[in-house]
C-alpha cells in the first residue's frame, strides 16, 4: 500500500474541499502503458470495491486512499509526496519497486 506524506495529505484534503467532495477517496492505481511499461494514475473516486486496500491519512484521518489489489502489489512501500516550490511542484511517487523510470517520471518498469 502506498503511504502519503503529511504535505500530500494536506494537499489532497485541500483539493477535496475545493471540489466540495470530502466524501470521495483518492484512488492511486498502476496501469499498463507509458514509455517504461507502467504508469501511475490518481483520481478522486466514490466507487470503492470490497477488495480495495484502504488507508486514512492526515492529522484528523480525513483523507482516504484506496488501491486496487493488482496495483497494491506494485505500490508496496511506495510514498506519495507533494512539493510546492521553485525547483519542484506537484505530486511525486517514490516507488522502491520501480527498477527503471522514464525521463518525465510518470512511468516505470
Amino acid at each position: 500500500m502506498i503511504t502519503l506524506t503529511d504535505s500530500a495529505a494536506v494537499k489532497v484534503r485541500q483539493l477535496l474541499a475545493d471540489e466540495g467532495a470530502e466524501d470521495l477517496a483518492l484512488r492511486v492505481a498502476v496501469r499498463p502503458g507509458g514509455c517504461s511499461g507502467f504508469s501511475y494514475e490518481m483520481f478522486f473516486d466514490g466507487d470503492i470495491a470490497a477488495d480495495d486496500n484502504q488507508a486514512t491519512y492526515g492529522e484528523d484521518g480525513t483523507v482516504t486512499v484506496v488501491v486496487d489489489p493488482a496495483s497494491a502489489q506494485l505500490l508496496e512501500g511506495a510514498t506519495l509526496d507533494y512539493k510546492d516550490g521553485l525547483d519542484q511542484s506537484g505530486f511525486a511517487i517514490t516507488n522502491p519497486n520501480a527498477s527503471r523510470t522514464c525521463g518525465c517520471g510518470s512511468s516505470f518498469s
